[in-house]
Order: C-alpha cells, then sequence, then structure tokens
C-alpha cells in the first residue's frame, strides 16, 4: 500500500479494531464507543473516495465476528497453450472467478463461477497461488482479500450470456487484451498461470 494509501490503511484498522470490539465487548458504553468508531472508519472511506456512506458501510460495516479476509476465486483454463479470458460488460477482461459464497467451498465456487461467467463445466485440478491482493492489485480496497488461482480442465459446455460477462476468448502470453481488469488479475498473475501450467511439478506460490 504507497505512502498516499496510508489512510485507507488507518480506517481498515480502525474497522477492525472497532468490529472486534462489538463481538467480544461486553459493556453496552463501550459498545456505543465501538460502533462510533466502525461508522468513522466508514466516513473516512466515503470523504476520501466520494462513495455513497450507505454503499460504504453495506461492504465495510455489515460484518460481525472476529474480521478476517474475504476470498476470491480465478479460474485459470487453457486451450492449445492459450488462457481462457472473459468480457466483462464494462468492457475489461478477466480470468473467470469471483467472491466465494458461504455455503460452497474455494473447489466449488471456482466450478461455479467458470459455469456462470463462460458457460463452460470443468474440473478444478490444481491450486496455482493463494495471494494476498494488497500485494499485487490495485487500486487498494478497504477490506482484505485472499486471491485463489486454480488451474482448471473444461469437460464440456459452451459460452452462454448472461449478467455478468458478454464474450470470452483464449489469448496467449504475448496477446493479451490491453485493457485486463487489473483489479481482478495483472499480466504478472497471468503469466503465473502459464508458469504453473508448463511447469513439470508446480509448487503452490502463497503469500
Amino acid at each position: 500500500m504507497g505512502k498516499n494509501e496510508k489512510w485507507l490503511q488507518w480506517a481498515v484498522e480502525l474497522q477492525s479494531l472497532a468490529q472486534a470490539g462489538l463481538f467480544y465487548g461486553k459493556d453496552k458504553f463501550d459498545l456505543e464507543r465501538y460502533e462510533r468508531i466502525r461508522e468513522i472508519s466508514a466516513e473516512m472511506i466515503q470523504y476520501k473516495t466520494d462513495i455513497p456512506l450507505e454503499k460504504v458501510k453495506d461492504l465495510f460495516c455489515c460484518e460481525t465476528g472476529y474480521q478476517t479476509p474475504k476470498l476470491d476465486t480465478r479460474a485459470a483454463i487453457f486451450k492449445d497453450e492459450k488462457i481462457l479470458l472473459v468480457k466483462e460488460n464494462d468492457g475489461t477482461w478477466s480470468l473467470p472467478g469471483g467472491w466465494v459464497d458461504v455455503d460452497v467451498s474455494v473447489k466449488e465456487n471456482a466450478i461455479k463461477e467458470v459455469k456462470e461467467e463462460a458457460g463452460l463445466d470443468v474440473t478444478a485440478d490444481l491450486v496455482i497461488a493463494v495471494q494476498d491482493r494488497d500485494k499485487h492489485n490495485w487500486p487498494a480496497y478497504a477490506y482484505k482479500i485472499c486471491k485463489v488461482f486454480i488451474l482448471c480442465s473444461v469437460i464440456g459446455g459452451s459460452f452462454e450470456e448472461n449478467p455478468e460477462t458478454v464474450d470470452c476468448g483464449y489469448f496467449g502470453l504475448e496477446e493479451l487484451p490491453e485493457n485486463l481488469a487489473v483489479e481482478k488479475n495483472t499480466y504478472e498473475q497471468i503469466k503465473m498461470c502459464f508458469d504453473a501450467l508448463r511447469a513439470e511439478h508446480w509448487i503452490t506460490q502463497f503469500d
């Protein structure tokens, strides 16, 4: 996280401390203070980003219990030494994936997201990497994310129109679209997936 985003680090830390206090605290006056600290952290985000306060609270202040990172899966699917990317509604390209739903495992989520975004049936074969998003992607987010990259194999299906993506295609490493959705996957992360495919014995990378 850059020096110019130190304020965001402070806001995130305040939110985390307040959430832990709300979960473990017993005194009603302390709970009121923790609630106000959490509100202040949300107001800091709103003030610096111009995101509506209610949206900030929805993303930032709705969880209970000890605060832990969110999980995001990204599927690496290859055909003829080319990787599958899906085209988002905003015109950017990404590996199929998304938030891990609370009622599925990481493996199940990877398979589900590929089906929803690319129309393909796949098997999830290998964990390529587990990454701290803050160390690899931008812009910075107001909550912690662990990204799980998974090597998958196609066993059926075909692309279908859906609410999330408008197209898909296979790309070689040197012909990737310029407009990658870098908040979801960078060139370096996609290259890592190519490296995993080509490795005789890939060792899962993790931060």
